[in-house]
Protein backbone atom coordinates (compact mmCIF):
# COMPACT_ATOMS: atom_id res chain seq x y z
CA UNK A 1 0.00 0.00 0.00
CA UNK A 2 2.77 1.82 0.89
CA UNK A 3 4.40 1.76 -2.78
CA UNK A 4 1.05 2.43 -4.40
CA UNK A 5 0.54 5.85 -2.35
CA UNK A 6 4.46 6.58 -3.47
CA UNK A 7 3.36 6.16 -6.85
CA UNK A 8 0.46 8.13 -7.29
CA UNK A 9 2.18 11.11 -5.44
CA UNK A 10 5.22 10.92 -7.49
CA UNK A 11 3.09 10.92 -10.87
CA UNK A 12 0.19 13.11 -10.01
CA UNK A 13 -0.80 15.98 -11.97
CA UNK A 14 2.78 15.87 -13.39
CA UNK A 15 4.11 18.04 -10.44
CA UNK A 16 6.78 16.11 -9.12
CA UNK A 17 7.75 16.55 -5.32
CA UNK A 18 11.28 17.13 -4.13
CA UNK A 19 12.95 17.96 -0.94
CA UNK A 20 14.01 21.06 -2.26
CA UNK A 21 11.28 22.26 -4.61
CA UNK A 22 7.67 21.90 -3.48
CA UNK A 23 5.78 22.37 -6.75
CA UNK A 24 6.51 22.28 -10.38
CA UNK A 25 4.42 23.04 -13.39
CA UNK A 26 4.87 24.81 -16.35
CA UNK A 27 3.67 28.03 -15.93
CA UNK A 28 6.43 27.86 -13.06
CA UNK A 29 9.22 29.34 -15.20
CA UNK A 30 8.69 32.76 -15.48
CA UNK A 31 10.66 33.22 -18.59
CA UNK A 32 9.03 30.39 -20.58
CA UNK A 33 5.49 32.02 -19.72
CA UNK A 34 7.03 34.89 -20.59
CA UNK A 35 7.81 34.39 -24.28
CA UNK A 36 4.44 32.13 -24.45
CA UNK A 37 1.97 35.37 -23.63
CA UNK A 38 3.66 37.53 -26.29
CA UNK A 39 3.55 34.95 -28.97
CA UNK A 40 -0.11 34.33 -27.85
CA UNK A 41 -0.73 37.66 -28.19
CA UNK A 42 0.69 38.37 -31.77
CA UNK A 43 -0.91 35.11 -32.95
CA UNK A 44 -4.20 36.78 -31.60
CA UNK A 45 -3.77 40.33 -33.27
CA UNK A 46 -2.82 38.18 -36.92
CA UNK A 47 -4.47 35.41 -36.68
CA UNK A 48 -7.59 36.05 -35.15
CA UNK A 49 -8.90 38.82 -38.12
CA UNK A 50 -7.18 36.92 -40.73
CA UNK A 51 -8.99 33.95 -40.37
CA UNK A 52 -12.42 36.00 -40.04
CA UNK A 53 -11.46 37.54 -43.56
CA UNK A 54 -10.86 33.91 -45.14
CA UNK A 55 -14.72 32.68 -43.88
CA UNK A 56 -16.40 36.36 -45.15
CA UNK A 57 -13.91 35.83 -48.13
CA UNK A 58 -15.93 32.31 -48.93
CA UNK A 59 -18.92 32.66 -47.68
CA UNK A 60 -19.29 36.28 -49.13
CA UNK A 61 -17.34 36.52 -52.34
CA UNK A 62 -16.81 32.94 -53.40
CA UNK A 63 -18.35 32.47 -56.80
CA UNK A 64 -18.80 28.72 -55.73
CA UNK A 65 -18.44 26.65 -52.88
CA UNK A 66 -16.28 24.06 -54.61
CA UNK A 67 -14.36 21.04 -52.58
CA UNK A 68 -11.55 23.47 -52.40
CA UNK A 69 -13.24 26.44 -50.67
CA UNK A 70 -15.13 24.23 -48.38
CA UNK A 71 -12.02 22.65 -47.28
CA UNK A 72 -10.41 25.73 -46.60
CA UNK A 73 -13.40 27.16 -45.05
CA UNK A 74 -13.54 24.34 -42.52
CA UNK A 75 -9.55 24.87 -41.99
CA UNK A 76 -10.07 28.54 -41.57
CA UNK A 77 -13.59 27.66 -38.90
CA UNK A 78 -10.70 25.61 -36.94
CA UNK A 79 -8.42 27.56 -36.52
CA UNK A 80 -10.45 30.98 -36.02
CA UNK A 81 -11.77 28.74 -33.11
CA UNK A 82 -8.81 28.75 -31.59
CA UNK A 83 -7.49 31.83 -32.02
CA UNK A 84 -10.67 32.78 -30.15
CA UNK A 85 -9.24 30.98 -27.02
CA UNK A 86 -5.91 32.77 -26.88
CA UNK A 87 -7.04 35.64 -25.01
CA UNK A 88 -7.70 32.95 -21.79
CA UNK A 89 -4.71 31.39 -22.26
CA UNK A 90 -2.50 34.98 -22.07
CA UNK A 91 -3.97 35.56 -18.92
CA UNK A 92 -3.10 32.19 -17.22
CA UNK A 93 0.45 32.79 -18.46
CA UNK A 94 0.34 36.47 -17.31
CA UNK A 95 -0.99 35.64 -13.92
CA UNK A 96 0.48 32.36 -13.88
CA UNK A 97 -2.60 31.51 -12.22
CA UNK A 98 -5.77 29.15 -13.67
CA UNK A 99 -8.67 32.32 -13.00
CA UNK A 100 -11.44 30.30 -14.80
CA UNK A 101 -12.68 27.11 -13.16
CA UNK A 102 -12.35 23.38 -14.08
CA UNK A 103 -15.20 23.50 -16.46
CA UNK A 104 -13.54 25.86 -18.61
CA UNK A 105 -9.92 23.99 -17.98
CA UNK A 106 -11.45 21.14 -20.09
CA UNK A 107 -13.46 22.73 -22.10
CA UNK A 108 -10.75 25.25 -23.17
CA UNK A 109 -8.30 22.33 -23.28
CA UNK A 110 -10.49 19.72 -25.54
CA UNK A 111 -11.01 22.60 -28.04
CA UNK A 112 -7.49 23.23 -27.95
CA UNK A 113 -6.04 19.84 -28.89
CA UNK A 114 -9.72 19.20 -31.33
CA UNK A 115 -7.95 22.22 -33.35
CA UNK A 116 -4.45 20.32 -33.77
CA UNK A 117 -6.45 16.87 -35.06
CA UNK A 118 -9.20 19.23 -37.44
CA UNK A 119 -5.93 21.07 -38.89
CA UNK A 120 -4.08 17.71 -39.72
CA UNK A 121 -6.83 15.96 -40.69
CA UNK A 122 -7.97 18.60 -43.32
CA UNK A 123 -4.60 19.29 -44.82
CA UNK A 124 -4.40 15.66 -45.08
CA UNK A 125 -7.67 15.58 -47.44
CA UNK A 126 -6.27 17.83 -49.18
CA UNK A 127 -2.74 15.72 -49.83
CA UNK A 128 -5.32 13.50 -50.69
CA UNK A 129 -7.73 15.09 -53.09
CA UNK A 130 -4.71 16.69 -54.83
CA UNK A 131 -3.92 13.17 -55.67
CA UNK A 132 -6.71 12.05 -56.88
CA UNK A 133 -6.99 15.06 -59.41
CA UNK A 134 -3.47 14.50 -60.41
CA UNK A 135 -3.21 11.09 -61.09
CA UNK A 136 -7.37 10.23 -61.98
CA UNK A 137 -7.75 13.56 -63.62
CA UNK A 138 -11.02 12.09 -65.41
CA UNK A 139 -12.55 10.12 -62.07
CA UNK A 140 -11.65 13.22 -59.52
CA UNK A 141 -15.46 14.34 -60.12
CA UNK A 142 -16.71 11.28 -59.41
CA UNK A 143 -14.60 10.19 -56.17
CA UNK A 144 -14.49 13.42 -54.94
CA UNK A 145 -18.05 15.19 -55.66
CA UNK A 146 -19.27 17.48 -53.51
CA UNK A 147 -21.65 15.22 -51.82
CA UNK A 148 -18.75 12.58 -50.60
CA UNK A 149 -16.59 15.50 -49.53
CA UNK A 150 -19.28 16.56 -47.03
CA UNK A 151 -19.35 13.35 -45.85
CA UNK A 152 -16.05 13.17 -45.33
CA UNK A 153 -15.66 16.63 -43.51
CA UNK A 154 -18.66 14.86 -41.18
CA UNK A 155 -16.32 11.85 -40.49
CA UNK A 156 -13.45 13.86 -39.71
CA UNK A 157 -15.31 16.12 -37.30
CA UNK A 158 -16.31 13.36 -35.74
CA UNK A 159 -13.28 11.62 -35.65
CA UNK A 160 -11.84 15.13 -33.52
CA UNK A 161 -14.26 15.12 -31.17
CA UNK A 162 -13.44 11.49 -29.93
CA UNK A 163 -9.86 11.70 -30.27
CA UNK A 164 -9.92 14.73 -28.63
CA UNK A 165 -11.93 13.11 -25.01
CA UNK A 166 -8.71 12.55 -23.13
CA UNK A 167 -7.70 16.28 -22.88
CA UNK A 168 -11.11 16.64 -21.09
CA UNK A 169 -10.65 13.37 -19.02
CA UNK A 170 -7.35 14.02 -17.59
CA UNK A 171 -7.10 18.29 -17.09
CA UNK A 172 -7.93 19.12 -13.94
CA UNK A 173 -7.18 22.24 -11.35
CA UNK A 174 -4.80 22.01 -9.04
CA UNK A 175 -4.74 24.25 -5.88
CA UNK A 176 -1.14 24.69 -4.22
CA UNK A 177 -0.56 27.45 -2.02
CA UNK A 178 -2.81 29.87 -3.21
CA UNK A 179 -2.52 29.33 -6.80
CA UNK A 180 -4.31 27.46 -9.42
CA UNK A 181 -2.56 25.71 -12.36
CA UNK A 182 -4.79 23.84 -15.12
CA UNK A 183 -2.85 20.65 -16.02
CA UNK A 184 -3.39 16.70 -16.73
CA UNK A 185 -3.51 14.76 -13.75
CA UNK A 186 -2.28 11.29 -14.32
CA UNK A 187 -2.29 8.85 -12.12
CA UNK A 188 -0.35 6.07 -13.05
CA UNK A 189 2.62 6.28 -15.86
CA UNK A 190 0.68 4.71 -18.42
CA UNK A 191 -1.91 7.27 -18.79
CA UNK A 192 0.91 9.67 -19.60
CA UNK A 193 1.73 7.11 -22.70
CA UNK A 194 -1.90 6.93 -23.53
CA UNK A 195 -2.16 10.55 -23.96
CA UNK A 196 0.97 11.58 -25.59
CA UNK A 197 1.37 8.67 -27.89
CA UNK A 198 -2.25 8.86 -29.13
CA UNK A 199 -1.60 12.95 -29.86
CA UNK A 200 1.67 12.36 -31.46
CA UNK A 201 0.56 8.95 -33.68
CA UNK A 202 -3.37 10.08 -34.69
CA UNK A 203 -2.33 14.14 -34.58
CA UNK A 204 1.53 13.87 -36.60
CA UNK A 205 3.12 10.27 -37.70
CA UNK A 206 -0.15 8.89 -39.36
CA UNK A 207 -1.77 12.03 -41.74
CA UNK A 208 1.67 13.16 -42.49
CA UNK A 209 3.00 9.86 -43.61
CA UNK A 210 -0.23 9.94 -45.80
CA UNK A 211 0.60 13.29 -46.71
CA UNK A 212 4.17 12.78 -47.44
CA UNK A 213 3.63 9.66 -49.95
CA UNK A 214 0.79 11.65 -51.29
CA UNK A 215 3.15 14.54 -52.60
CA UNK A 216 5.63 12.17 -53.43
CA UNK A 217 3.21 10.67 -55.95
CA UNK A 218 2.30 13.58 -56.96
CA UNK A 219 5.44 15.21 -57.93
CA UNK A 220 6.44 12.25 -59.69
CA UNK A 221 3.54 12.84 -61.88
CA UNK A 222 4.34 16.23 -62.29
CA UNK A 223 7.89 15.47 -63.89
CA UNK A 224 6.12 12.94 -66.46
CA UNK A 225 3.19 14.60 -67.60
CA UNK A 226 2.38 18.13 -68.85
CA UNK A 227 0.86 19.58 -65.53
CA UNK A 228 3.46 22.27 -64.46
CA UNK A 229 0.56 24.40 -64.90
CA UNK A 230 -0.69 23.99 -61.35
CA UNK A 231 2.51 24.32 -59.61
CA UNK A 232 0.93 27.28 -57.64
CA UNK A 233 -1.73 25.63 -56.14
CA UNK A 234 1.01 23.25 -55.37
CA UNK A 235 3.30 25.54 -54.10
CA UNK A 236 0.54 27.24 -51.92
CA UNK A 237 -1.27 23.44 -50.55
CA UNK A 238 2.99 22.35 -49.80
CA UNK A 239 3.19 25.45 -48.26
CA UNK A 240 0.34 25.11 -46.09
CA UNK A 241 1.86 21.40 -45.26
CA UNK A 242 5.46 22.77 -44.37
CA UNK A 243 3.89 25.17 -42.07
CA UNK A 244 1.90 23.33 -40.26
CA UNK A 245 5.07 20.44 -39.65
CA UNK A 246 7.34 23.49 -38.99
CA UNK A 247 5.26 24.87 -36.15
CA UNK A 248 3.52 21.71 -34.54
CA UNK A 249 6.86 19.71 -34.56
CA UNK A 250 8.22 21.11 -31.27
CA UNK A 251 5.31 20.23 -29.72
CA UNK A 252 4.95 16.77 -30.75
CA UNK A 253 8.86 16.08 -29.87
CA UNK A 254 8.33 17.38 -25.94
CA UNK A 255 5.11 14.62 -26.12
CA UNK A 256 7.73 12.34 -27.42
CA UNK A 257 10.35 13.75 -24.51
CA UNK A 258 7.34 13.26 -21.77
CA UNK A 259 6.89 9.84 -22.95
CA UNK A 260 10.17 9.06 -22.26
CA UNK A 261 9.81 10.11 -18.79
CA UNK A 262 6.85 8.50 -17.96
CA UNK A 263 8.72 5.66 -18.91
CA UNK A 264 11.97 5.82 -17.99
CA UNK A 265 13.40 3.66 -14.99
CA UNK A 266 16.62 6.16 -14.72
CA UNK A 267 15.91 8.50 -11.81
CA UNK A 268 18.79 11.22 -12.53
CA UNK A 269 17.52 11.04 -16.36
CA UNK A 270 14.37 11.08 -15.22
CA UNK A 271 15.19 14.39 -13.24
CA UNK A 272 16.26 15.71 -16.36
CA UNK A 273 13.92 14.52 -19.13
CA UNK A 274 11.14 16.43 -16.29
CA UNK A 275 12.78 19.53 -16.35
CA UNK A 276 13.18 19.89 -20.39
CA UNK A 277 9.65 19.00 -20.94
CA UNK A 278 8.37 21.45 -17.97
CA UNK A 279 10.42 24.04 -19.37
CA UNK A 280 9.95 23.98 -22.55
CA UNK A 281 5.83 22.93 -22.61
CA UNK A 282 4.65 26.73 -22.20
CA UNK A 283 6.81 27.82 -25.26
CA UNK A 284 6.11 25.05 -27.66
CA UNK A 285 2.37 25.51 -27.20
CA UNK A 286 2.28 28.83 -28.03
CA UNK A 287 4.63 28.24 -31.04
CA UNK A 288 1.94 25.37 -31.93
CA UNK A 289 -0.49 28.44 -31.91
CA UNK A 290 1.34 30.44 -34.84
CA UNK A 291 0.33 27.23 -37.20
CA UNK A 292 -3.10 28.66 -37.08
CA UNK A 293 -2.72 32.18 -37.84
CA UNK A 294 0.29 31.24 -40.69
CA UNK A 295 -2.56 30.10 -43.31
CA UNK A 296 -3.89 33.59 -43.84
CA UNK A 297 -0.48 35.17 -44.28
CA UNK A 298 0.75 32.25 -46.94
CA UNK A 299 -2.80 33.01 -48.94
CA UNK A 300 -2.44 36.81 -48.75
CA UNK A 301 1.29 36.38 -50.50
CA UNK A 302 -0.07 34.10 -52.81
CA UNK A 303 -3.22 36.34 -53.83
CA UNK A 304 -1.31 39.72 -53.87
CA UNK A 305 -1.55 39.44 -57.57
CA UNK A 306 -5.38 39.37 -57.02
CA UNK A 307 -5.46 42.12 -54.77
CA UNK A 308 -5.06 45.13 -57.30
CA UNK A 309 -7.86 43.94 -59.39
CA UNK A 310 -10.50 41.79 -57.27
CA UNK A 311 -9.67 44.09 -54.21
CA UNK A 312 -11.56 42.75 -50.81
CA UNK A 313 -12.38 39.75 -52.68
CA UNK A 314 -9.01 38.65 -54.25
CA UNK A 315 -9.11 35.64 -51.57
CA UNK A 316 -11.89 34.37 -53.10
CA UNK A 317 -10.64 34.59 -56.67
CA UNK A 318 -7.43 33.09 -55.44
CA UNK A 319 -8.86 30.01 -54.34
CA UNK A 320 -11.02 29.78 -57.40
CA UNK A 321 -7.81 30.19 -59.22
CA UNK A 322 -5.78 27.46 -58.08
CA UNK A 323 -8.29 25.43 -57.11
CA UNK A 324 -8.32 21.50 -56.90
CA UNK A 325 -11.73 21.30 -59.12
CA UNK A 326 -10.17 23.68 -61.53
CA UNK A 327 -7.45 22.24 -62.32
CA UNK A 328 -9.07 18.96 -62.66
CA UNK A 329 -11.30 20.73 -65.02
CA UNK A 330 -8.28 21.97 -67.08
CA UNK A 331 -6.76 18.30 -67.36
CA UNK A 332 -10.52 16.93 -68.34
CA UNK A 333 -10.30 19.68 -71.15
CA UNK A 334 -6.91 18.81 -71.87
CA UNK A 335 -7.86 15.70 -72.13
CA UNK A 336 -10.46 16.03 -74.34
CA UNK A 337 -8.58 18.52 -76.77
CA UNK A 338 -6.28 15.89 -77.46
CA UNK A 339 -8.52 13.49 -78.49
CA UNK A 340 -10.07 16.04 -80.15
CA UNK A 341 -6.62 17.11 -82.27
CA UNK A 342 -5.90 13.23 -82.61
CA UNK A 343 -9.47 13.30 -84.55
CA UNK A 344 -8.34 16.19 -86.58
CA UNK A 345 -5.43 14.57 -87.61
CA UNK A 346 -7.22 11.39 -88.37
CA UNK A 347 -9.73 13.25 -90.51
CA UNK A 348 -6.64 14.96 -92.39
CA UNK A 349 -4.59 11.77 -92.68
CA UNK A 350 -7.61 10.43 -94.67
CA UNK A 351 -8.33 13.59 -96.70
CA UNK A 352 -4.77 13.12 -97.64
CA UNK A 353 -5.13 9.39 -98.86
CA UNK A 354 -7.86 9.70 -101.44
CA UNK A 355 -6.20 11.88 -103.69
CA UNK A 356 -3.61 9.54 -103.20
CA UNK A 357 -5.29 6.76 -104.11
CA UNK A 358 -7.06 8.62 -106.88
CA UNK A 359 -3.52 9.53 -108.40
CA UNK A 360 -2.36 5.63 -107.61
CA UNK A 361 -5.14 4.77 -109.87
CA UNK A 362 -4.98 7.18 -113.01
CA UNK A 363 -1.61 6.28 -113.47
CA UNK A 364 -2.37 2.74 -113.56
CA UNK A 365 -4.53 3.66 -116.35
CA UNK A 366 -3.28 5.95 -118.34
CA UNK A 367 -0.60 3.48 -120.40
CA UNK A 368 -3.72 1.72 -121.29
CA UNK A 369 -5.24 4.56 -122.67
CA UNK A 370 -2.08 5.34 -124.64
CA UNK A 371 -1.98 1.82 -125.94
CA UNK A 372 -5.37 2.03 -127.37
Amino acid sequence: MTEVTKMAHSNISHFPNTSSSPVESIVHDKNSTTVGALILTLVFLLGFPGNLFIIWSILAKARKHSVTTLLILNLAFADGSLMALTPFFIVYLVLKNWVFGEVMCKVLFYLCLANMYASIQLIMLMSIYRLVAVLWPRRASIVTSRKIVLRLLAVVWLFVMIASIPAMIFRKVKHVEGVSVCEPLHVIDSHVVLQYMMELVLGFVIPYGVIVVSYICILRRIRKTKFRRRIRSEKLILAIVLTFCIFWLPYHLINVVQVTWALCPDVWAKKVLNTIWHKSRAVTSSIAFISSCANPVLYTFAGKSYIRREGLAFMARLFEGTGLDSATRKSRQNSQNSRDKDKDADAVMLKDKDPDSNTHSNCNTKPVKNGK
